[in-house]
């Protein structure tokens, strides 16, 4: 499905800065799994455009990417992407994402092998090549460097966790992002492309859903 994202440009092809609204469409944007194996009959994974739960819509108009599984491995990766095309051709950006997504998951609660909140880490990312998940001896790993939970990898930064606050008992809408001091580095390819990265890294063995409903990105030229 094909959305619509907007984008604005300044100082001619200094910044670059564009808004994802997923309330009617994917806005071109896919989700995935990773860190799981090849037979996923009980990790329940999912991914589409959904309505968003009642309490924070209640005329049921407005919509957002839908990522849901349950970990049964100790470590699962939830993610979406999306291409960006137009941009100069084999130049380094600093990318920052602001990215604003509907949770459930309570702070200082406990749960098997991690907290439903603060062991579910949320990562922001860039890469020149296509981010995707492979099958390597009967296990999907993804082919680029997100880091491991806790941590970051070269193309992805640790930005926060999905939990709300300790009384959550509904879908709340939080917003993680990182800043200039905490930059993703990317560079561009021969025709100007650079794919998005955004998913969480869980250390929590239960089922973790999410409601992706914007992403705010800034593209920064390195060395101005």
């Amino acid at each position: 499905m094909i959305g619509v994202g907007s984008c604005s440009k300044e100082q001619v092809v200094k910044v670059y800065s564009f808004t994802y609204s997923f309330r009617d469409s994917l806005s071109g944007w896919e989700g995935g799994f990773a860190d799981h194996p090849a037979d996923t009959a009980t990790y329940h994974l999912h991914a589409s455009l959904d309505t968003l739960p009642y309490n924070i819509n209640a005329d049921s108009t407005k919509k957002a990417i839908r990522l849901s599984g349950t970990n049964r491995s100790d470590d699962l990766f939830m993610f979406i992407k999306r291409k960006l095309t137009g941009l100069r051709k084999n130049t380094t950006y600093q990318v920052l994402l602001n990215v604003k997504l509907a949770s459930n998951a309570p702070t200082n609660a406990t749960g098997s092998g991690g907290a439903p909140g603060e062991s579910v880490y949320v990562k922001v990312g860039a890469s020149t090549m296509e981010p995707q998940s492979l099958l390597v001896d009967g296990f999907y790993a993804m082919n680029i460097d997100k880091g491991y939970q806790s941590e970051g990898g070269e193309n992805m930064k640790v930005v926060g966790h999905v939990g709300v606050n300790d009384k959550t008992t509904s879908y709340t809408i939080i917003s993680r992002f990182n800043t200039t001091s905490n930059p993703v580095i990317a560079t561009t390819n021969e025709a100007g492309e650079l794919w998005l990265i955004i998913g969480t890294d869980s250390g929590y063995e239960g089922t973790t859903t999410l409601y992706y409903t914007q992403v705010d990105v800034v593209l920064n030229q390195e060395g101005d």
